[in-house]
């Protein structure tokens, strides 16, 4: 018994080192910086830390005034629910079809997999200047093929869409690719034993594949659901937050207030009401599912 509780003890020792290099990343670079924003928010101050003036609620009293904070609230709720369902299920279907060992599955694999290896500036300027009414290509081929062209990225209506499509096929093969490990990972014994009972493929894709794959679907829509509450790039690039700040997130206020209004203390307070927001909507979202994951074993 001493020996096996000695060996027992050495594994968990050999665990934790193994750990130790991920955990003292994730406490400076996470836990140490939230910290200090939600100390900052207590405060107004610049960015050069100059007039540091302590206001006690003050910031989060104007938080909960702000209609601007609310306007970007709603425009990143709705880009998360129209981002995270398309993309999920996206990848997917995509995943379902590429599973096969062909050349042309392969093939596949790669062509969407890579812009999710690409830089999202690169392809957010790419991107505005394929769509861009005068100069772009698609409008081109709109005059040619007798359509009215419209300024998406300028449009009230338009703008966020736009950007929600960009997002969708720059990181849909990111999750197509940890989907289909998942499904690799799935006995065709499963498979075998549906067709032997004469089940169909709808069948088998709802009674097997989706309940096998929950747990790396879980993963995956939680993976989705934080990165669309951090989306900035393609906003500041594409849009800058408008038009009539209709495509302005989060994310983006953070940085304007901060960088442009110079009110750290403002903008700690808006990141630390992203973060509260953040965490339980992925809190949330990943216990319903794992309870759905529970009911289907």
């Amino acid at each position: 018994m001493k020996t096996r509780s000695s060996f027992g003890k050495k594994r968990e020792r050999a665990g934790l080192l193994f750990v130790a290099p991920s955990m003292l990343i994730l406490i400076v670079f996470v836990f140490v910086p939230l910290l200090i924003s939600v100390a900052f928010s207590f405060f107004k101050f610049d960015m050069m830390f100059n007039n540091f003036k302590f206001l006690n609620l003050d910031n989060y009293t104007k938080l909960l005034s702000n209609s601007r904070f609310f306007n970007a609230l709603w425009n990143t709720v709705y880009y998360t629910v129209c981002t995270v369902p398309l993309n999920i299920g996206l990848a997917l279907i995509v995943a379902v079809l590429v599973k096969r060992q062909s050349w042309f599955a392969r093939f596949c694999k790669s062509v969407f997999f890579i812009p999710a290896v690409c830089s999202m500036t690169v392809i957010s300027i790419v991107w505005s200047f394929l769509i861009n009414k005068d100069i772009g290509v698609f409008s081109y081929w709109m005059q040619v093929l007798g359509f009215n062209t419209v300024d998406l990225l300028n449009s009230p209506t338009w703008a966020m869409p736009t950007v929600i499509l960009v997002g969708i096929w720059k990181n849909f093969g990111f999750y197509m690719v940890i989907l289909l490990a998942g499904l690799n990972g799935i006995d065709e014994s499963y498979y075998e034993a549906a067709e032997i009972d004469g089940a169909s493929g709808l069948r088998k894709f709802w009674g097997i594949t989706v309940p096998m794959l929950m747990p790396t679907l879980s993963f995956t829509i939680v993976n989705c659901i934080i990165g669309s509450f951090q989306v900035f790039d393609q906003v500041y690039i594409m849009t800058k937050g408008g038009p009539l700040f209709r495509t302005q997130t989060l994310v983006q206020l953070i940085y304007s207030t901060a960088f442009e209004s110079f009110d750290m203390g403002y903008a700690s307070t808006i990141a630390v009401a992203l973060f509260v927001i953040t965490f339980t909507v992925s809190v949330l979202t990943f216990k319903h599912l794992t309870r759905d994951e529970d009911s289907l074993a």
